[in-house]
Parts: C-alpha cells; structure tokens; sequence
C-alpha cells in the first residue's frame, strides 16, 4: 500500500507539472491565458464558509491566501486522480501504461470542472453562461489532456 501512495505522489505531482507546463507554453506560443488557481482557493475557502455557489467567483471578495490554497489543491487533485488512476487499472488488471484506459480516465477528470466545479463558479454547467463557453471547455479540455500525457510520462519513467 505504501509504495502505492508514494507513486500516486511522484506520478500526480509529475502530470500536474507537465500539465503546467503545457499552460505555460500555450501562454508564451499562443498568448492562451492559463486556468486561474486563485479561484479554486476562493471557491474552497468559500465552501468552508457556507459559501458553495458564487454568482459568478470573480464577483467574490478576494479571500486571504486564496492563490496558495488553490495551487496546494491543483498538485493535491492531480495526487489524487493519480492515485484513482492507479488503483482503476490495478482493479481492472491492465497494464497501467495501457493508452485506452489512460485516455478515458482522463476524459472523466472532465466531470469535476464541467459539472461541479463551473456550475459553482457561476459559469454555469460546462461554462455555459460564460461570453466564449467552447473556448473555456477546449482549456478545460487541453488542460486534462496534458495532465493525461503527464500520467502516461511519469507512469512510463516511474513503472516500466
């Protein structure tokens, strides 16, 4: 159980990092502004204030250390959804390199900023009543996929 909790951190903390690092190429090759962790942190902290929905986050009064909270949770999530991801293929009995799976995990990381995470921000479900919803779902998009190609990167140089 212990080696698989600490793959689960260098594998998620890894696909987080490419993940990033695809933001921050967009952003220098394509001028794509990166998803804004401070809103995450604003949301979190809001949660533990009674606060669930926002109408819409930006609108929110900026909360104390809301950037840091929101970053300390993206690496968090990304540990996690590794640790699904591995737990996922080793109940499946598959190769956890195996490219199917990766991909469909991946694409149900979706669920959480389309359904949960958007909606409580005020975007509206898949960020429906936001001014450019397709370009916010392709980010979101984008964003999951390098974090896939990250999980398969670090499975690659962790596991085979």
């Amino acid at each position: 159980m212990t080696s698989i909790l600490l793959n689960s951190l260098i594998i998620g903390v890894g696909a987080t990092l490419v993940m990033d690092l695809a933001a921050w190429l967009c952003l220098r090759l394509f001028a794509i502004q990166p998803l804004n962790y401070a809103f995450v942190g604003r949301w979190l902290i809001g949660i533990t204030l009674g606060k669930l929905r926002h109408n819409p986050i930006m609108a929110s009064p900026n909360e104390k250390h809301e950037l840091a909270i929101g970053w300390f949770c993206h690496y968090a999530i990304g540990v996690i959804y590794a640790y699904m991801y591995l737990i996922l293929a080793n109940i499946l009995t598959l190769n956890t390199s195996n490219i199917a799976l990766l991909l469909l995990f991946t694409l149900s990381t979706l669920v959480m900023p389309f359904f949960v995470m958007q909606p409580c921000f005020g975007f509206g479900i898949a960020a429906s009543k936001t001014p450019l919803p397709l370009q916010v779902r392709l980010k979101s998009l984008l964003a999951h996929l390098s974090f896939g190609a990250g999980l398969y990167i670090m499975i690659l140089l962790l596991l085979s």
